[in-house]
């Protein structure tokens, strides 16, 4: 089944980003008010990077950011990205690949043509699969 689906057939369009010049306290509570794990770095329309709910969070709790830390400073700049028309087994290896310590990244941004088409998440693929059940 993951060999049939193609990502653009699951991914979620509308992508919320952020701007590496965002405070990381207003960077989280976008995180926490889309109930989303991950947002794309952007400027200028081009990816910059990627911060994530749990490593913000971890951060914050922590107190490891001063006063007006920018996500610029906080960012992962490897971003783990498929295209549209990769299908969900290649998504899924992609998502091994780039997890540390055997874990996985829950989400991958999907580019095309160096343009952010859609974001695919670990949620996406667990929905697509109980609605082929």
């Amino acid at each position: 089944m993951l060999k049939n689906l193609k990502v653009k057939e699951i991914m979620t369009n509308d992508v919320i980003t952020v701007s590496p010049e965002e405070d990381v306290v207003f960077a989280f509570e976008k995180l926490m008010k889309y109930k989303i794990s991950a947002l794309p770095v952007v400027q200028d329309k081009k990816l910059q990077g990627i911060v994530t709910a749990s490593d913000l969070g971890h951060n914050l709790i922590l107190d490891n950011y001063e006063l007006g830390t920018t996500v610029e400073k906080a960012m992962v700049l490897d971003v783990a990205c498929v295209l549209p028309d990769d299908d969900l087994s290649s998504a899924v290896n992609k998502m091994k690949e780039h997890g540390s310590e055997g874990g996985i990244v829950n989400q991958l941004v999907v580019i095309e043509d160096g343009e952010i088409k859609g974001i695919l998440s670990d949620g996406d693929i667990i929905k697509a699969l109980k609605t082929d059940s």
